[in-house]
């Protein structure tokens, strides 16, 4: 789940580990490029085969994640139209959203004019 990924991200900064590896999935995978994208994450890689896979990150030493707030959890699922969706941080921040045309950022979903269920901000 995206949660524990964020998390494990957030606990290797604060000890000053800029690798990871953590198991794949594809909802990690679709956070794990939106956070490359916004420079969050340096690079990542998806090694092994069907079950076995893993996604091995680089982190950015530079722009670290300094915080995170998640939006929906299991127990509590929160949707948003496109209009609804605001800056994080006076932009210095990221909004993530799930819609129906995959993971995307607040941004994205905006241009787009699709909401969805928001998942968490990060800056």
């Amino acid at each position: 789940m995206y949660i524990d990924l964020l998390i494990k991200i957030k606990n290797a900064e604060a000890a000053e580990k800029y690798t990871l590896k953590t198991r794949y999935t594809k909802m990690d995978n679709a956070v794990t490029e939106i956070l490359t994208r916004y420079g969050f994450v340096k690079s990542f890689d998806v090694k092994g085969k069907s079950y076995k896979k893993v996604i091995e990150l680089e982190l950015n030493e530079k722009h670290p994640i300094k915080g995170i707030k998640f939006l929906s959890k299991p127990s509590l699922r929160r949707y948003g139209g496109y209009d609804e969706f605001r800056r994080v941080k006076s932009g210095h921040g990221l909004l993530v959203v799930s819609t129906s045309k995959g993971v995307m950022s607040g941004d994205e979903a905006k241009k787009e004019k699709v909401g969805g269920q928001l998942l968490f901000q990060v800056w």
